[in-house]
């Protein structure tokens, strides 16, 4: 477990790493991915249970990246955790790379679920949900969404159904950065109130400041104390975070920086990890 100051410290480290991978590729995701570095480093570095040696454990705490082109993010965290060389970032969208552009639990050690088609991750973690229960274990599944993805139908099924069965092992996130490939959240399908929504599928909500290791920890203790229901944390938070000219620009969801764009980040991130 780490405190406030290093888990701020692994953020920093995930931006720096994943946009890394992204100069290198030439490509990806870096708005998204930088939006959720806070989440990650709570998760791996304080909540979840999950183990190096033994990625495949039956009793570990399972991640669902449904939002899986914020893929960058995810491998930053598994890379920093131990489950390859940072050195891998570098092939990131590479003919061969185990890090290809969405995540694949077929090629890359410590994922475990394929995503990139949105919509879909709720699902899928709800099923894992009910396993757990089903086979009496302890673990507990998060997946992470965005909140362009809320336009999804499939995810209010899949709220339906968790709440339904009971689902308290299962904690979702809501990356909640109000910026979606198109433009803003609002204006191009309103999925707002969120909270509001959720709970009258039946589940515990926590609203917080996404970008606090602080607040991400005490939702996520919150949810862990709740019986009988799913809990879902929704998080405010800045597309492109860290990044000044990328913060709140939905033209950096998809598109890579050049070299000197790299450079000026990189200073800006290296910053923040020192600070």
């Amino acid at each position: 477990m780490c405190n406030d100051k290093e888990l701020k410290k692994k953020a920093a480290e995930i931006r720096l790493l994943a946009l890394k991978g992204i100069h290198a590729a030439a490509s990806g995701h870096p708005g998204g991915s930088l939006s959720i570095a806070e989440i990650l480093s709570v998760l791996y570095f304080d909540q979840m249970n999950v183990s190096v040696r033994n990625p495949e454990d039956e009793n570990r705490d399972r991640l669902v990246l449904s939002k899986g082109h914020a893929a960058p993010a995810y491998y930053a965290a598994l890379a920093i955790k131990g489950f390859f060389p940072k050195e891998d970032m570098c092939s990131l969208r590479q003919v061969g790379s185990h890090l290809q552009g969405h995540p694949s639990m077929r090629k890359t050690k410590g994922v475990d679920m394929s995503s990139g088609s949105l919509g879909q991750g709720l699902s899928v973690a709800s099923g894992m949900a009910i396993a757990g229960k089903y086979h009496n274990k302890k673990y507990y599944v998060y997946c992470i969404c965005g909140d362009g993805e809320l336009q999804e139908g499939q995810i209010w099924e899949a709220a339906m159904s968790a709440a339904h069965y009971k689902l308290d092992n299962l904690i979702l996130f809501v990356d909640h950065n109000h910026l979606q490939i198109d433009g803003e959240l609002e204006a191009v399908m309103n999925v707002t109130p969120i909270g509001e929504k959720f709970r009258a599928f039946g589940w515990n909500v926590n609203e917080i400041d996404g970008h606090s290791t602080k607040e991400i920890r005490e939702a996520v203790l919150d949810a862990k104390a709740v019986k009988e229901v799913p809990s879902v944390i929704i998080c405010q938070t800045i597309k492109g975070k860290g990044v000044s000219f990328m913060e709140n620009q939905a033209g950096w969801h998809g598109a890579a920086p050049d070299d000197g764009q790299y450079e000026q980040a990189e200073k800006e991130l290296e910053k923040e990890a020192l600070a």
